[in-house]
């Protein structure tokens, strides 16, 4: 059998550039050799691309792109006929032909859609969710909508630009309409970063400055009172697999980006401690919301449930989520039975669907 050639894609100008270092290591290792040739192509910080060959620890620890001995710069052509990437050599370009993608980026110009309209017009089939449900998975703003819409509970929202906030009045608004305390968070980022718990109207601003350093648009939630943290891993195209709900037990007020990666206080329980119906109602939600919002090939689907009075809320999709050794969506599908070798085997099948 003749071996596929899968690209890595890693990295990337985001605030996740780190977590997805950690996941594609993990990815890497895991990939089935006699099916796939993977290669990794890394994105920097400042957005130049490079083909890597060195050590995958260098990857791990963030530091592949000081390795100059196994860097080339490399990036993915958006012309169909060359359907791969353009790698630079001593004297010019080669074309490196590529079968399928596995994008493995969380956050901005990774996860909102920008990385999947580039392999649209490059024609390549690749892992995960297609432009617009990337894009409206990302921005907690219009998924709030779509899916309230739809009839899916969501939390009380309101929503600022940058252009045109006046402070003063959305700490009036925020008092009046949602209470305190609140979630403040960037309207487009991911695992937890530029959000704050915010517990009175003298807090407000500084909390709204910080989202703002990572989105011109932000949102302001209210709080989920005794608030029961859990996740549910959706993976297919037409016939879904749902791992979980899995529980998570932040070290953190909730569940920060400390809380997510470094601190080993946090707690996780693949089985969430909660009744066996609510369970399953989760589940039922969780595949709901994957059809409306249009995704393909996994997605990690996040609830919080109200622990004062059970009712269940949808707090946000994750249409990328994290890959590393301790991430959840990987343990909750690992769960049901599935290695995390075939789970990634699955993925690049549903992406040459």
């Amino acid at each position: 059998m003749e071996k596929k050639t899968v690209a890595l894609l890693f990295g990337g100008v985001s605030s996740e550039y780190d977590v997805s270092c950690m996941s594609v290591s993990s990815v890497w290792e895991n990939v089935d050799r006699e099916k796939y040739e993977p290669v990794l192509i890394g994105i920097t910080r400042e957005g130049e691309w490079l083909l890597y060959d060195g050590d995958i620890e260098k990857v791990r620890k963030g530091e592949w792109d000081k390795d100059s001995r196994h860097i080339k710069r490399a990036f993915i052509c958006p012309d169909r006929s060359v359907h791969g990437a353009m790698v630079e050599n001593e004297s010019g370009w080669d074309i490196l032909q590529i079968d399928v993608v596995y994008p493995v980026l969380h956050g901005k110009n990774g996860e909102d859609g920008t990385m999947q309209g580039l392999l649209e017009i490059a024609g390549l089939p690749y892992v995960g969710c297609k432009v617009l449900a990337s894009a409206a998975c990302m921005d907690k703003d219009v998924c709030h909508t779509l899916l309230e819409g739809a009839g899916i509970a969501q939390v009380k929202w309101l929503t600022y630009y940058k252009e045109a906030v006046d402070f003063e009045a959305a700490a009036k608004e925020t008092d009046e309409k949602l209470g305190w305390p609140v979630f403040v968070k960037p309207a487009n980022a991911g695992s937890s970063v530029g959000i704050t718990k915010v517990k009175s109207a003298e807090m407000l601003k500084e909390a709204m400055e910080l989202a703002f350093e990572h989105d011109v648009k932000i949102i302001i939630e209210e709080a989920v009172q005794s608030p029961i943290e859990v996740e549910c891993a959706v993976l297919g195209n037409e016939e879904l697999l749902v791992g979980g709900p899995g529980e998570i037990v932040p070290a953190d007020e909730f569940y920060s980006y400390d809380a997510k990666y470094y601190n080993d206080e946090s707690e996780t329980f693949l089985n969430a401690r909660i009744p066996d119906e609510m369970a399953e109602e989760i589940r039922e939600t969780a595949k709901r919301a994957y059809k409306i919002l249009g995704c393909k090939g996994l997605t990690r689907v996040d609830f919080l449930v109200n622990g004062e009075t059970g009712k269940i809320i949808l707090n946000e999709p994750n249409t990328l989520p994290g890959f590393t050794n301790i991430s959840m969506y990987p343990k909750l599908i690992m769960n049901t039975g599935m290695t995390y070798a075939q789970l990634i085997d699955k993925l690049l099948e549903l992406a040459c669907e």
